[in-house]
This record gives structure tokens, sequence and C-alpha cells, in this order.
């Protein structure tokens, strides 16, 4: 019996037709699996937080040396109520950069260049009590610190 080459290519084809959908519903398996997977650490990872709270700092400010006893201060509050703190982790600084004409009418080769950088540091505190929120709700920082309180 001889096949010539259309049997040949159709024959090659039905069978990796067959292999390519024995493949998909594999793959669509594992998919489904670790979709269910998934679903089980999120919620492992939901109570863990909940078993764990935190509260995130972001204190940002102009000046880095403003910045730095602000966060002195934030860490001396927490060790006297004995917290336990991670950080404090310094973030990028951010630069804002303005262009200014010189002049108020022609003159456009004259400008002014200005630039305004905010230096931020993250801090997390876990498992804070209500005396600490009380006593970093009641701290005097520096004027031009701005804090950001989340609770994680």
């Amino acid at each position: 019996m001889v096949l010539d080459n259309k049997t040949r290519v159709n024959k090659n084809i039905k069978s990796k037709k067959c292999s390519l959908t024995k493949n998909m519903t594999e793959a669509t398996k594992e998919k489904a699996t670790k979709k269910v997977a998934a679903k089980k650490t999120t919620k492992k990872v939901a109570k863990a937080v909940a078993a764990n709270p935190k509260l995130r700092l972001a204190i940002s400010a102009f000046e880095s040396k403003i910045l730095d006893i602000s966060v002195k201060k934030i860490l001396e509050t927490a060790e006297k109520y004995d917290a336990q703190v991670v950080g404090p982790v310094p973030m990028p600084t951010k630069k804002r950069k303005y262009t200014i004409l010189r002049s108020s009418f022609v003159y456009k080769n004259a400008r002014e260049q200005f630039e305004v950088r905010t230096h931020k540091r993250v801090l997390d505190i876990v498992n804070p009590t209500g005396k600490l929120t009380e006593a970093l709700t009641n701290l005097a920082l520096p004027a031009g610190v701005d804090v950001e309180v989340k609770m994680m």
C-alpha cells in the first residue's frame, strides 16, 4: 500500500490535533488548580494581616535634616511603648523643576530654573497599641513635615 504525500500530511495533522487537545485540557486543569491555590494563599495572607496589624507612616519634608529629626522623635516614642518598628526606609527624592522667564516680555533666552526636592521616609510599626497611636497623634513635629498614616 503506497501513500501519497497528501494522505501522509493529513495523518500527521490529525495526530498533532489530538495531541494538542490533550495538552490543552491538561493546561486548563493546571490553570484551574493554580486559581484555587491562589485563592487559598490570599485567604492565608488576609488572615496573617488581620493577626498582625501594621501602621505605615509615610513621612515627607522639603528639608532632609528636619525630616531626620522628626523620624528620630517618632522612633523614640515607639521605643517608649515597646513597639516593634521596621525602618526608617529612605524613599527616592522627588525633584520638581520649574522654568520661568526672567523678563515679562521678549528676551526668551533669559530664563530661571527652580527646583523643589521632596524627601520621604517610610516606617512600619507592627502590632501598635492604642496608647502608642494616641502618643503619635499628640506628637509635636516641626513645621514642614507631612505624615500620612495607613493601617495595613
